[in-house]
């Protein structure tokens, strides 16, 4: 384990409560309030104990009451995305990842045809997955869709470059620029959809966070 991944000394009001011979701090705790901190992964399989450290803090630090049903989160997310968005129009930029998809999909079954996609597609991606993209959403969801070749333009900004963190900023930049151009010409919109789960956040480095490896719909939103 490196210098730069272990506490070496807690904060006022800490105790340590946990170690292994490389990380001096694993666990740490402020009992007064309720402050607790690890240095592991306790959702791994090979944690010992994982589950109950998860379901300890959950139920019994932070008195959650575990009766939250998956079921209904897609019913519930459309009927606040409708009160919310009302009939006003949203504009989305759509990767076909997960992330974007979802969010796309959930932002479409609350206000229909006033969602508009933008898929940039970069020639990056996957044989055919293009036109995979497009007709999936623009076929079986019906969504309004905007497909962007930018193939040359993409591959022009990146040859020559090897290093792939600074391929992933010019990609970031790039993306940037083309759903910009894109944007001007649909006109006035009054929301923007983007999918961008938390980890990417921390990925693409928070604040003063080490930059692990940018992602460009963090740069988008940021």
């Amino acid at each position: 384990m490196s210098h730069t991944d272990f506490v070496s000394q807690v904060p006022e009001g800490f105790k340590v409560i946990g170690k292994t011979a490389t990380c001096p701090t694993a666990a740490m705790e402020n009992k007064d309030k309720k402050f607790y901190a690890i240095q592991f992964h306790p959702e791994v399989n090979n944690t010992v104990n994982g589950t109950n450290i998860i379901k300890n803090f959950l139920f019994k630090v932070c008195d959650c009451h575990g009766d939250w049903k998956m079921s209904s989160f897609v019913e519930e997310t459309v009927q606040n995305l409708k009160e919310k968005i009302g009939d006003k129009k949203a504009l989305c930029a759509l990767s076909g990842g997960v992330d974007s998809s979802v969010a796309a999909v959930l932002v479409h079954k609350a206000i229909g045809k006033n969602l508009t996609c933008i898929f940039v597609d970069h020639g990056l991606l996957r044989k055919n997955e293009g036109d995979e993209v497009e007709e999936i959403f623009r076929n079986q969801f019906d969504i309004n869709l905007v497909r962007v070749n930018a193939k040359d333009r993409f591959l022009e900004k990146l040859a020559g470059v090897t290093d792939p963190e600074t391929k992933r900023k010019i990609i970031g930049e790039e993306f940037i620029r083309v759903f910009e151009e894109e944007a001007k010409k649909i006109g006035t919109v009054d929301y923007l959809v983007q999918g961008t789960i938390y980890p990417d956040v921390i990925e693409s480095g928070l604040g003063k966070g080490t930059t692990i490896k940018s992602h460009h719909n963090v740069r988008w939103t940021s």
